[in-house]
């Protein structure tokens, strides 16, 4: 039997992921969730999958309070800080503001434990938009190096959120003497096949297509990957040593916009596709759009920035390569959500 490791947010789309390989790969997992009345499901769901759960326990554990987090990594040599705070639809500006603090709170609280707790690395679930969105030079390339303005105009509340709380969490080791690691996953939008009918926030523009609720598709271009090569970086980041002090952007290879997606939709999976429209809204009504509301601000952002993405540095230090492309993890999501009922 292998270390134990302990993965915060055990029912997310991700989350259930990371547990599923870690378990498949015999180690000792402890997940923590809001609600320990939870934990009936995340077994069932693994399951059903074809995953023993022998190894795998339980305990209630909330990112906004201290209560049992020293009790949830008692023994446990990893921890992957996975869950976050959720952001719905628009937010105030106190709500931002709210949001900003519990997901800086949050990863503080997580490191600050597991360095008492004497915990070897922790692996953070980032984000993209905590790398890339204030690269609007399309002629070069993002890499790890490259860190999206706080500030930036179209930045959603979810974005910064994620930003701000990872420039706490580095902020955090290099700020105190300690032995603690720390490794980043940056993934961009997050798609592929669901375990269950809990799907991630990426989802819902896919959604959004196929069931025709965009009447007219944005011509923004986007960057795919599938949760089980996130999850399979999150592993290796674990697990090699020269992972420590560096951040991991995850992304299948090249780009595809939110059109041809509509097509591809259109063109593999036509028995949902009959309310997928043809028609595109034009770059300039989104630019203008952005001078008076903020969904079409984040579009303009969108529209702007970078998306020549690289994914070398998880290539060259951890061996990893995405197993899916960016049209196998968007036509698996299709498939999930059909074979929930999300689309009719």
């Amino acid at each position: 039997m292998k270390e134990q490791v302990l993965v915060t947010g055990g029912t997310g789309f991700l989350g259930l992921r990371i547990i599923s390989e870690l378990l498949k790969q015999d180690y000792k997992v402890r997940a923590t969730l809001r609600s320990v009345a939870k934990q009936e499901t995340v077994l069932e769901t693994l399951t059903k999958n074809g995953i023993a759960t022998e190894n795998l326990s339980f305990v209630e554990a909330d990112l906004s309070r201290d209560e049992n987090w020293a009790e949830a990594m008692e023994d446990c040599t990893y921890v992957m800080s996975v869950a976050s705070p959720v952001v719905m639809g628009s937010v105030s500006t106190e709500d931002e503001a709210s949001i900003n603090k519990q997901a800086v709170e949050g990863i503080q609280r997580i490191l600050r434990i597991a360095e008492k707790s004497d915990v070897k690395r922790v692996v953070m679930t980032a984000n993209f938009g905590a790398v890339g969105f204030s690269n609007k030079d399309k002629s070069s390339v993002t890499t790890e190096k490259d860190w999206t303005n706080p500030n930036e105009p179209g930045l959603s509340v979810y974005e910064k959120s994620k930003l701000i709380a990872e420039q706490a969490a580095w902020n955090f080791v290099d700020a105190t003497d300690h032995d603690l690691e720390l490794a980043t996953i940056n993934p961009v939008a997050i798609l592929g096949p669901s375990l269950n009918q809990h799907m991630s926030l990426s989802f819902q523009f896919v959604e959004n297509i196929a069931n025709g609720k965009m009447k007219r598709i944005p011509n923004i271009p986007m960057n795919i990957v599938d949760v089980r090569d996130v999850a399979t970086l999150h592993v290796l980041a674990m697990q090699i040593p020269e992972a420590a002090g560096k951040r991991f952007i995850a992304t299948a290879e090249g780009q595809i916009s939110m059109p041809e997606i509509a097509q591809l939709i259109k063109k593999e999976r036509p028995e949902v596709a009959d309310k997928v429209s043809t028609k595109k809204v034009p770059d300039f009504a989104i630019k203008l759009g952005a001078k008076f509301n903020s969904e079409a601000r984040e579009g303009k952002l969108l529209l702007e920035m970078n998306r020549n993405v690289s994914n070398q540095q998880a290539r060259n230090v951890l061996g990893w390569k995405p197993m899916f492309t960016q049209e196998e993890a968007i036509l698996a999501s299709v498939d999930s959500m059909k074979a929930y009922d999300i689309l009719k």
